[in-house]
């Protein structure tokens, strides 16, 4: 009895593939490793991860610039103080990414800045 229920429930999940309700499943690559998945909406809708790009300070969290160390022009080593932050009465202090001469500040005491936010832009 077993077999047969068994039996019968492959032949309609077969059936329903042919019939295009189970969807295809597609290829995944892990780290090396090739994975057949079905993606969900929402990974297929999501936005594509792209490199950093060093030259650019952006902002981690919304808040409010409440302190600027540098100008145009100043030439800044790598974890040099940059701003402070105040983001959910916290302040969190922003360090530069890489050494070099600030090409373009964006950003001035009292701003209040979303997430994202391009602060400072390096040559």
């Amino acid at each position: 009895m077993g077999y047969l229920h068994f039996k019968n429930n492959y032949m309609e999940d077969k059936k329903k593939k042919n019939e295009g309700e189970y969807p295809e499943l597609e290829k995944l690559n892990i780290q090396g490793d090739t994975y057949l998945t079905t993606f969900t909406k929402k990974y297929r809708n999501r936005h594509a991860w792209v490199q950093p790009n060093h030259k650019l300070v952006i902002s981690f969290i919304p808040g409010t610039i409440r302190e600027v160390f540098i100008r145009e022009g100043d030439t800044v080593m790598a974890e040099q103080k940059i701003a402070i932050l105040e983001a959910m009465k916290m302040m969190n202090t922003i360090y530069a990414p890489i050494s070099g001469k600030v090409k373009s500040l964006k950003i001035a005491v009292g701003d209040c800045i979303p997430k994202g936010t391009v602060m400072v832009e390096f040559e």
